[in-house]
């Protein structure tokens, strides 16, 4: 059985997503799964002529037999998922590690609220940061 890994070196903006989608569609992977931090930027993936934005759902979802997998390592924005998982119709599909950390209304408000992560890092506010920060203090909820 082979496996195909997708990696991303250059902090984003690879084209990650289109390559998932590409092998998904070829390849009829039984799984796939995604890695990574969580829903800061994001996918963008053509079926046929649609055009999808995806921020936590694997881009690799436009094979509709594969079982879509979010890995432990993975910080989940409860309402971007739902989201996706409604837009895309793959309810019935999408796995998230019990591990997987939760970003909270009080994470993203920390992100958004903080001069320095907005001006000087270029935070995204989309929680991520504060979120992190909380995993390792071991504070952060997750998903179990």
């Amino acid at each position: 059985m082979s496996c195909s890994i997708i990696v991303g070196g250059f902090f984003g903006d690879e084209g990650k997503g289109k390559v998932v989608a590409h092998i998904a569609h070829k390849d009829k992977p039984t799984i796939i799964s995604r890695g990574g931090v969580g829903p800061n930027a994001g996918h963008t993936v053509q079926v046929g002529t649609k055009e999808y934005g995806v921020r936590m759902v694997p881009s690799g979802f436009v094979y509709k037999d594969a079982k879509l997998c979010i890995g432990s390592g993975v910080l989940v924005d409860p309402r971007v998922l739902k989201h996706e998982v409604e837009t895309l119709g793959v309810r019935g599909r999408v796995f998230v590690d019990k591990r997987c950390g939760i970003i909270t209304e009080d994470h993203i408000a920390r992100d958004k609220g903080s001069a320095h992560l907005s001006k000087k890092i270029g935070s995204t506010g989309s929680g991520l940061g504060p979120a992190n920060s909380d995993r390792c203090m071991r504070t952060s909820p997750q998903a179990k």
